[in-house]
């Protein structure tokens, strides 16, 4: 009996993403489509929904959208068999709320399968043509056979991807535990983005890292912690004072009582050291890798901090180096689709600055344009002796910036809140944010599309 050629062997899961990635990404649905043969699909109900997809598409030349494709199943399923049709209608709306966990490996996989059939048939084909010695035509199809389902992304296409840029993008933000700073950057830092602290030597940039992993993990995220600063019990340690409350002073005097805290924790933390300047992205990266293969897929990221890491390539000038570590790392939030928190240094400028801000990062200003959100944590010599401070609001892809909040930062228990504004308080640069509702938004807009239009 002959291998059951089909999907069945990656099992449902798979399937079901294999299918949601069809429809979501238009290159993807070009590459696959090359190669793919629906009977692939094991499950019956996949099969009826990629067909209605690749029939508009053979149909129209073109993707279908969200809205086509619920119209279609709203008025073509009429045949299908009322089990499949109720599946149907189930998976669509999984579609519509979710994202596909692993899409990276299931376009591999799923590309790689169909690549292989497709030469297995052509091979197959080539065997009975070498009876007549037909040589180039055995050339050409093996060949053809090998370019099918490579890459045919030419481009983001302005009219064809035009539903693709309102689809809903999934960034599953992880709260920073301050709810002033969760409201302006969409509740917190987004998969794929990656955010950087700037502070001086002992502002506290370590103790904002630890805050940040500490209410990841109270929120039930796998934090990796990676310090190349300071020994990993001692981070460990922080995590614990962060968590529970207690100061870092009594810690040995209430072990039971803080893992009785933190035993029940949803959360799970790893904290990796490394010797300063010995590690790299790389260094991170295999580390990493190796965590996958115990099932350990990371929340957060958190490199304390980024300046202390060792460049991949040895470049002439430091601050090139320094770009490139920056850059490697909003890669790394990328490849493993998580937020990455890191610190960088302030220039002496900075060091008792009451408000730090770009200007004063350290070597590599260039390494600003990489994050996706920066805040500068600035203590004065009087700050640090009233357990105060201010964070500033440098760069917020995802919201407005410029603002400035007041701080209370306990360093003996790892306990950092951001203060409430009081009514009519101006110490900011711009103004602290308002929540619009959604009509407020569309009608400002307009005013503003108005005047704008009125000036041309």
């Amino acid at each position: 009996m002959g291998e059951k050629v089909d999907f069945s062997k990656f099992g449902k899961t798979f399937q079901d993403g294999l299918v949601h990635l069809i429809l979501t990404e238009r290159a993807f649905a070009d590459q696959i489509f090359e190669v793919l043969d629906i009977s692939f699909l094991e499950i019956e109900y996949l099969r009826v929904f990629t067909r209605k997809i690749q029939d508009y598409r053979d149909k129209y030349s073109t993707h279908p959208s969200f809205q086509t494709i619920k119209t279609i199943l709203d008025t073509e399923l009429e045949a299908e068999d009322k089990v499949v049709k109720q599946q149907i209608s189930e998976f669509f709306k999984i579609i519509c709320n979710s994202e596909v966990v692993d899409g990276e490996y299931i376009k591999e996989q799923s590309l790689d399968f169909c690549r292989k059939q497709n030469l297995k048939g052509a091979m197959l084909k080539s065997v009975d043509l070498l009876q007549s010695c037909s040589f180039d035509e055995i050339s050409t199809i093996i060949n053809n056979s090998l370019k099918l389902g490579s890459e045919t992304d030419f481009g983001y296409e302005y009219l064809a991807d035009f539903e693709e840029r309102y689809v809903p993008k999934f960034r599953n933000p992880v709260t920073t535990g301050w709810q002033d700073i969760d409201t302006i950057c969409g509740g917190g830092l987004g998969k794929s983005e990656l955010g950087v602290v700037i502070a001086p030597t002992g502002a506290g940039k370590s103790m904002v890292l630890v805050h940040l992993g500490a209410e990841a993990v109270k929120e039930g995220k796998t934090v990796v912690h990676y310090t190349l600063e300071l020994q990993d019990t001692v981070i460990a340690k922080r995590y614990d004072s962060s968590i529970t409350g207690y100061p870092l002073s009594e810690l040995n005097s209430f072990k039971k009582e803080i893992y009785d805290n933190i035993k029940d924790i949803d959360g799970k933390l790893i904290v990796k050291e490394y010797p300063t300047k010995s590690a790299s992205t790389n260094t991170i990266k295999n580390h990493l890798n190796r965590l996958a293969k115990r099932g350990i897929k990371p929340g957060l990221i958190i490199v304390d901090y980024a300046d202390l890491l060792k460049p991949v390539v040895i470049r002439k000038e430091k601050r090139n180096e320094l770009e490139s570590i920056y850059e490697e790392l909003r890669g790394l939030s990328t490849e493993y689709q998580c937020p990455i928190w890191t610190a960088s240094q302030t220039n002496r400028s900075g060091l008792n600055a009451e408000v730090i801000t770009m200007e004063q990062i350290s070597e590599a200003f260039n390494k600003c344009f990489v994050a996706d959100f920066i805040m500068s944590v600035s203590r004065t010599i009087e700050d640090k002796q009233n357990n105060t401070g201010k964070i500033f609001i440098a760069k917020n892809r995802n919201g407005p910036d410029g603002m400035i909040y007041d701080i209370f930062m306990d360093t003996s228990n790892v306990n950092i809140k951001v203060m409430p504004k009081s009514p009519g308080s101006s110490n900011s640069v711009a103004t602290a944010p308002v929540v619009l509702t959604a009509p407020m938004q569309r009608n400002l807009l307009q005013n503003k599309y108005q005047k704008f239009k009125g000036k041309r």
